[in-house]
């Protein structure tokens, strides 16, 4: 504890008497000062013990007392010390009764006590106490360490609220509650969840103080919690709540910031792990994309757990910088030392990683540059956030707004059908079709699944399909220009009815020689014969594509 007035009191060296504000000792003193001005207040920062002398105070004025005690009370000073013997043999009484009506303790100091005496005890007290401080904290980090390496975060996050008298919660890069310490904390921590989500958004390393309701009915409801955020990377991963009744002093801080430090050590892994981790999973993922999962479960061993056993489904996700480098390249290990969490590529990397630990599944992400390769359980934790953030961000655009428009906020993710590991290849094709359609359709996620139970038509909407089409048919669109006949009209009759003459016939009005003669004109015109499938599907395409909506 600082040094406090009742202590000086006690003080046997110092041998001062209290003459008013005696209810009022138990309070810190964090200097003391000497001055002799008739206004010292310009010079108080607060929580000063003043020694004066009364050099050039009229003490034995009442009015004038009065005055003074009361600026001393609004500086914040907590204490009056008077040196008798000197200017005056006693306290004058004005200044007694002054000090008695604002509360300000007033101390009686004998002539052979000198100030610096008084100066010198605050001091040393200071001095023991802050050191009181470091040898606490110290103590307090051994055995957060301590706790830390035999129990993980749970341990050490049970250790701190203790050091700290309050409670302590750890969240996850989701902004999850991943533990708490007590367990009544978990409720509390929870109501958080929006202010972690704010400090996430800033630079590592960030902290921020959040009010609470606390009172003793409802104890999890702190007066005061800290939030702290964890990693070394420019996004954290994850962040640290503690609550506590006040704010904490110089040993429980010791704890908070030792605390800070072990679990960015447990929660973050090393460069050189985390480049080792990333070869492996690429190193994993292209043996499986070449057909070799018995080489790849060699190589991961326990790594993945099942899940190069179980059904699993790809996904690949791009981000729009990187469209005009899509290829169908196999994945390679990317950039090791590339920051996760400042685009969306890493945004989708954090959620699916969270999703996969608490639900205790294992996940293979691979980053490409503005690309990255995902495998997860069909049917997971982390296929289910991979598709909820897709849908919450195509919920969240304007109506208006495309992905062709280039917002490199925005995110292009084609997720396969269930697999195995036989047939990965086959689901990596599948993503990157998917993934084409969804770049295509302006949409942030398609599943290859659905590609099959909807309609080819859709697929037509692109410019290079209408050019084409333009193309195909201008010749047929001029013609019917000039007045001659209606050749294009007959051929999607004619088309529309599998070339069956009379029905087609009907459907225009005209006879079915009539219409025998344009199908032979649109064959001259357009050099082709209708009796080829493929002219027929091309020219029914191009009629499709360039059908009014």
């Amino acid at each position: 504890m600082p040094p406090t007035l009742a202590s000086l009191v006690h003080h046997s060296a110092l041998k001062l008497t209290v003459r008013a504000g005696e209810d009022r000792l138990d309070v810190p003193v964090r200097w003391a000062h000497v001055s002799e001005l008739a206004d010292p207040v310009p010079y108080m920062e607060g929580g000063e013990l003043l020694l004066i002398t009364a050099l050039k105070l009229d003490a034995e004025d009442p009015e004038v007392m009065h005055r003074y005690v009361k600026r001393l009370v609004g500086a914040g000073v907590v204490g009056l010390g008077f040196a008798v013997g000197v200017n005056y043999d006693d306290i004058p009484q004005a200044l007694v009764e002054a000090a008695r009506q604002e509360g300000l303790p007033l101390l009686e100091v004998p002539r052979r006590t000198p100030f610096l005496a008084i100066s010198k005890a605050v001091s040393a007290a200071i001095a023991a106490d802050q050191y009181r401080a470091v040898t606490a904290g110290f103590a307090a980090q051994r055995e957060l360490t301590r706790r830390a390496l035999t129990e993980g975060p749970e341990g050490l996050l049970a250790a701190l609220a203790a050091q700290v008298d309050g409670w302590a919660a750890l969240y996850d890069a989701s902004g999850a509650v991943v533990a708490t310490a007590p367990e009544w904390a978990g409720r509390r921590a929870a109501r958080l969840t929006a202010d972690v989500q704010r400090l996430r958004e800033r630079p590592a390393p960030a902290s921020s103080v959040v009010g609470g309701t606390g009172n003793a009915e409802h104890p999890e409801n702190a007066d005061r919690v800290e939030l702290h955020s964890l990693g070394t990377s420019r996004r954290p991963r994850s962040a640290l709540a503690v609550g506590t009744a006040a704010a904490p002093g110089t040993a429980e801080r010791y704890a908070v910031h030792s605390a800070i430090a072990l679990l960015t050590l447990t929660t973050e892994r090393s460069r050189s792990l985390h480049e080792a981790g990333l070869r492996i999973d690429g190193a994993v993922l292209r043996m499986l994309l070449a057909g070799e999962p018995d080489h790849a479960r060699t190589v991961a061993g326990d790594l993945y757990g099942g899940l190069l056993d179980a059904p699993f489904r790809i996904a690949v996700a791009e981000s729009p910088a990187a469209r005009t480098r899509a290829s169908t390249a196999l994945p390679t290990g990317g950039d090791p030392g590339a920051e996760p969490g400042g685009d969306p590529l890493g945004t989708l990397t954090e959620v699916v990683e969270s999703a996969a630990a608490r639900a205790g599944e294992a996940v293979l992400v691979v980053p490409e540059g503005e690309r990255l390769v995902m495998l997860a359980t069909d049917g997971g934790a982390a296929v289910a956030a991979c598709v909820e953030h897709a849908s919450a961000l195509e919920a969240a655009r304007p109506a208006s707004e495309s992905l062709a428009g280039g917002d490199e906020e925005s995110l292009v993710v084609g997720l396969s059908a269930p697999s195995g590991p036989i047939a990965a290849s086959a689901a990596y094709k599948q993503a990157e079709q998917a993934l084409s359609v969804a770049r295509r359709r302006g949409r942030v996620c398609v599943e290859h699944e659905h590609l099959a139970a909807g309609s080819v038509l859709p697929l037509l909407a692109d410019d290079a399909v209408r050019a084409f089409a333009d193309g195909l048919l201008r010749a047929l669109h001029d013609h019917d220009a000039t007045g001659r006949g209606d050749l294009v009209a007959s051929l999607r009759a004619w088309l529309s009815r599998h070339g069956q003459w009379d029905a087609a016939a009907a459907d225009l009005g005209v006879h079915r020689h009539t219409l025998r003669y344009r199908m032979r004109r649109v064959e001259e015109i357009l050099g082709r014969s209708l009796d080829d499938p493929d002219v027929r599907m091309e020219l029914w395409l191009a009629l499709k594509a360039t059908a009014p909506d």
